[in-house]
């Protein structure tokens, strides 16, 4: 990735082009290029990098030992992603990180912080990973909203009503595909669908994949 484009993210925000290459330098960042599918981390690794997707999607999940899957969240181009694992290198990862499209991402390592003396770049890294964090614990706090309902009709428009806030209006697409919204919502497939279908026969919603419209409020209830 050209550089210029690279320093215009949020990891780099505020940096001078001499702190930008220092960070870069100390920071050991690598391009990898993952097919749909493939598995970027994996739960149980440690000393792990942090991850900006560049292009296409991920999905981070949690897989236990009995086969259990949910989706935590996916994350788009130009989020990251594994930024609390990498600054903590002696705590396994819980979830695994997967492509969800074909994807390029880049790595950074970010324990090179803790071996650069002090100075103006790493004050304002860290600034910025903060911010980061801040913006990614809003997005686990979410899913917490959207799963508490009992109803699966609650959980979805707790899922729709936030995207519809997210995008400014009640037409929009989602990131996530049938299936992945179940595991999202902690939700049977089969149950979502039969549920999406009511909705639309009462006039609630339109939606067709991954594209949605809420026609006006609904009691969830």
């Amino acid at each position: 990735m050209d550089s210029k484009l690279l320093k215009q993210h949020l990891l780099f925000q505020g940096m001078t082009d001499n702190e930008f290459a220092t960070a870069l330098e100390q920071l050991a960042y690598r391009q990898t290029f993952y097919y749909k599918g493939s598995y970027l981390l994996q739960a149980g690794q440690q000393n792990v990098p942090m991850g900006l997707v560049l292009s296409g999607s991920v999905t981070i999940e949690s897989n236990d030992l009995w086969g259990n899957h949910t989706i935590l969240g996916i994350v788009e181009a130009g989020q990251f992603f594994g930024e609390t694992y990498a600054l903590l290198p002696q705590v396994p990862m819980l979830v695994d990180v997967v492509a969800n499209t074909d994807c390029d991402i880049i790595f950074f390592h970010l324990n090179g912080i803790w071996h650069a003396s002090s100075s103006e770049w790493k004050t304002k890294l860290l600034r910025n990973l903060l911010f980061i964090s801040a913006q990614k614990n809003m997005g686990l706090s979410q899913r917490s909203f959207h799963t508490s309902p009992k109803s699966i009709r609650g959980r979805v428009m707790s899922y729709l009503n936030t995207e519809a806030l997210k995008k400014g209006g009640p037409e929009f697409d989602i990131s996530f595909d049938r299936q992945q919204l179940a595991d999202y919502l902690n939700l049977e497939r089969t149950a979502l669908s039969k549920e999406l279908g009511r909705m639309q026969r009462e006039g609630l919603i339109t939606c067709r994949k991954r594209h949605f419209v809420i026609h006006h409020s609904v009691d969830s209830h």
